[in-house]
């Protein structure tokens, strides 16, 4: 179950990024690679944690409201399903692996991308009708090949070095750890884990583990394995990075982690180099739209059974997002993208704030109740500001009103500007505890 966990939340982010992190920092991989696995490993773990002890992600959301849970919910599901992450997947391993082979045939590129992407969605949809049976076709195959071929990268890097490590550059000339762990946001695996335990629940279900206690118990263990595998597999990528980058030096204002991987494969081994990293993101761009399209498909299903009057299954609704993100992944990828930022950044200081009122939930938050209103609250309305500032930049505007306001709260330069507001209303929400009890704690105690 551990490696099917890990199968669905390593994507083609997860391996360009920590290569990346490695081309960067150079000699200062070690503390910039730390950064980037607490935030990247350890958020993800927490939240994958935080959510079984909760009994899902709505029980952990419905503390806030029940309109809170169903809003967040289509948020997170829609921004890191076909609205941006779903999409991303086909574009990413098309890129990297058609691209490089596609010139020269006399056929544009844009039918070479409907193609692929048609099969590519095609395929995952096809896969992804049967979520229960995801264990054998991501934990027993997909995922193992993937490690196998990180493996076989990892061990070349060792056996063929490369010269000595380049001077930290870009982002990661100083404050190193501080950048790798802002950089490990950019994977976006505590959004994914609030929702991947709906799939992984129902696979160890299928194993014969009927007690609910028991299968949010196996549900953490689970996430625990995958965290740290993850560990390792950062750690390996990282170390390519610095390698690849005393190769090839970066641009890091221009060049990406697949930049990195690419001079890398096509200096030790040429076209065949070129082909392996293609097969690498592949496999694991597959893996990852397959238990998006499960896990989109599944929550809208339990909360949208009916549309129009219309019955609407599982079957449909996985057709919808695999037909939907066929079509953003050919037509504005580059436009989701740059809207989706903001966006992203935006829901995961809420996602943290939850995460941690659910971890000191017994010993604290149960005695407050009204922490969890008041504590996101203040993190929303300042991430939603943030996001507001942030959109008018992608699109050409500017607010300077508003960038100077935000400007004044601390650690705002890190994207951390939320941690002064989450503290005011943590204070509020103990005061109104105090003050006004909640008559109804219904999901509140464990």
């Amino acid at each position: 179950m551990t490696v099917t966990f890990f199968s669905m939340f390593f994507g083609a982010g997860n391996l360009i990024f920590p290569a990346f992190v490695g081309a960067q920092a150079g000699i200062a991989t070690p503390a910039a690679a730390l950064g980037f696995i607490v935030s990247a490993v350890g958020l993800p773990v927490l939240g994958v944690l935080a959510v079984s002890s909760a009994g899902g992600f709505e029980q952990l959301a419905n503390r806030v409201s029940q309109r809170f849970s169903l809003v967040l919910g289509l948020a997170i599901i829609l921004t890191i399903g076909p609205c941006f992450a779903i999409p991303r997947t086909a574009t990413t391993s098309f890129e990297m692996a058609v691209v490089p082979f596609s010139s020269g045939t006399g056929i544009p590129t844009w039918v070479w991308q409907l193609a692929y992407s048609l099969l590519f969605f095609a395929l995952s949809y096809v896969v992804a009708q049967h979520p229960e049976k995801l264990s054998n076709a991501l934990g027993k195959v997909m995922g193992p090949l993937l490690i196998a071929l990180i493996v076989v990268l990892f061990i070349s890097c060792v056996a063929i070095g490369g010269s000595s490590p380049t001077a930290p550059m870009g982002d990661y000339g100083d404050n190193q750890m501080a950048r790798g762990f802002l950089d490990g946001y950019q994977t976006m695996d505590l959004l994914a884990a609030l929702y991947f335990g709906i799939v992984i629940s129902v696979n160890i279900s299928q194993l014969g583990v009927d007690s609910p206690a028991q299968n949010r118990r196996e549900t953490g263990y689970a996430g625990l394995g995958t965290g740290v595998l993850l560990v390792v597999i950062y750690a390996a990528l990282s170390y390519v990075g610095v390698v690849s980058g005393s190769i090839t030096t970066v641009d890091p204002a221009h060049d990406t982690g697949a930049t990195v991987l690419t001079n890398l494969t096509q200096t030790m081994f040429g076209p065949v180099g070129t082909a392996f990293v293609g097969l690498v993101f592949i496999i694991a761009c597959f893996n990852v739209c397959t238990g998006l399209i499960s896990t989109c498909g599944t929550y809208f299903q339990r909360h949208f059974p009916r549309m129009a009057g219309l019955r609407m299954t599982y079957r449909i609704w996985s057709a919808v997002f695999a037909v939907f993100s066929f079509v953003v992944s050919n037509a504005g990828l580059s436009a989701i993208i740059k809207v989706s930022v903001p966006v992203l950044a935006a829901l995961y200081p809420i996602a943290i704030t939850l995460v941690a009122l659910a971890l000191v939930h017994r010993v604290f938050s149960v005695h407050f109740p009204r922490v969890y209103f008041w504590t996101v609250l203040c993190v929303g309305l300042t991430a939603l500001l943030d996001c507001i500032a942030s959109l008018a930049d992608v699109f050409g505007g500017s607010l300077p009103w508003l960038d100077t306001a935000l400007a004044y709260l601390p650690l705002h330069q890190f994207q951390l500007g939320w941690l002064l507001p989450a503290v005011i209303g943590l204070i509020i929400g103990i005061v109104h505890s105090r003050i006004s009890p909640m008559p109804n704690t219904v999901g509140m105690a464990e």
